[in-house]
C-alpha cells in the first residue's frame, strides 16, 4: 500500500483496532487514548471528536493542537523499518503512534511509553 493511501485512511476506522489490540492484553481504552493525547497534544474530547468527524491521517496529524517534544523519543522498529530513519514526517507520526500502541500492548509500563 502507497503512503498516499495510508494517509487516506480514516481515523476512525484504526482506532477500533487499536483498542481490540489493547484489550486483548489486558489494558484499557482510557490508557490508549492517553497515549494517544500524550501524542497529538488531544483533549480526550478532542480525541473523540476527530473520531466522530472520521477524519482521514493526514488530517488527524495536521490538526493536532501539538506533537509531544519528546516523540522523537520513540525509536526501535516497525513493519521491519526503524522508526527514526523514516523520511516522511507524516509517516514518521503515524509509526510513532503504532509504537506507542504496540508497548502498550505487550505491557509497557506507561512512564516508559510516555517517555517520563
Amino acid at each position: 500500500m502507497t503512503n498516499e493511501k495510508v494517509f487516506k485512511m480514516k481515523f476512525s476506522s484504526i482506532y477500533p483496532h487499536y483498542v481490540n489490540k489493547i484489550e486483548r492484553k489486558g489494558r484499557s481504552k482510557h490508557e490508549l487514548d492517553t497515549v494517544i493525547c500524550w501524542l497529538t497534544g488531544y483533549s480526550e474530547t478532542q480525541l473523540a471528536s476527530q473520531i466522530e468527524k472520521e477524519v482521514d491521517l493526514t488530517a488527524f496529524f495536521a490538526d493536532a493542537p501539538l506533537i509531544n517534544p519528546n516523540a522523537p523519543l520513540i525509536k526501535g522498529v516497525i513493519c521491519g523499518v526503524r522508526i527514526e530513519e523514516i523520511e516522511d514526517p507524516l509517516m514518521q507520526k503515524l509509526r510513532w503512534m503504532d509504537k506507542l500502541v504496540d508497548e502498550l500492548a505487550k505491557g509497557k509500563a506507561m512512564e516508559k511509553i510516555l517517555r517520563s
